[in-house]
């Protein structure tokens, strides 16, 4: 299966400059500093939770992140989301250095993170009740489809996986997650999660999708393009959009 088999001249086009950015940063990764990792990942914490509802301000987040504050008027909840995203993006970083193989083992183990001290009971766990998402029309399956969908999604992520462009493989993970739901909360963090391990196992920095209103918007109406109208394209430029704007920031950075 090429990696154009979506058709589109403009996927094509990005996906073409996604690959010649690449290259200059391979080029350069030796002046990646750590600092600028952690700068990502806190910028990509704050973004992520920020698209969920969390309120916290960037500079928020990294203090209760590196200074273990706490941040008056702002909730509990809150404070852990901060916590277990970082923390969880340690821990794709781990999964990535030992090359570990992808794996539902894998997806529960990120979503278990994003929930830990939040919601013991399902930190980890496919759902067992119906869910519905709010504002949208998509009804996700019932939760006894949910293993067997899993199982499946895990299966064609090894079998599309030595032919698609990572950008694609990565941004068509990230969708199926979000549409099987598979988690009671939790669901879009570890998408997304999810997606960043397998670019990042493929020499990617972290990729992070805005979480202000315009961009909030696009990206679940994107979601809600692909579920209602089966039509995953929009979804993917905007993903592949993302991470040619990160490797830009990024060698923007190194210079």
């Amino acid at each position: 299966m090429p990696t154009d088999y979506l058709k589109p001249e403009a996927l094509t086009a990005l996906l073409s400059e996604i690959d010649e950015r690449k290259a200059q940063l391979d080029a350069c990764r030796d002046s990646v500093s750590p600092q600028i990792v952690e700068a990502l990942n806190i910028e990509y914490t704050y973004d992520s939770n920020r698209i969920e509802g969390n309120t916290l301000t960037l500079r928020e987040t990294d203090l209760v992140i590196n200074k273990g504050l706490t941040i008056g008027g702002k909730s509990m909840q809150e404070h852990l989301e901060a916590v277990n995203h970082y923390e969880a993006i340690q821990y794709v970083r781990e999964l990535t250095a030992e090359s570990t193989n992808f794996s539902e083992k894998v997806i529960k183990d990120i979503h278990g993170i994003i929930l830990q001290g939040i919601d013991r009971e399902n930190a980890g766990r496919y759902r067992s009740v119906p869910v519905a998402i709010s504002g949208s029309r998509h009804i996700p399956p019932q939760p006894w489809q949910v293993p067997i969908l899993m199982e499946q999604m895990v299966a064609w992520y090894a079998e599309n996986e030595p032919v698609l462009h990572p950008v694609v493989l990565a941004a068509e993970v990230h969708e199926r997650i979000a549409t099987i739901h598979p988690f009671i909360d939790g669901n879009g963090r570890t998408a997304r999660l999810v997606m960043n391990l397998i670019l990042m196992q493929r020499g990617y920095l972290v990729v992070n999708i805005a979480g202000d209103t315009e961009s909030r918007l696009a990206y679940y109406n994107a979601l809600e393009k692909r579920n209602l109208e089966d039509d995953k394209i929009e979804f993917i430029e905007l993903i592949a959009g993302y991470v040619l704007k990160s490797l830009c920031g990024v060698l923007e950075r190194v210079k």
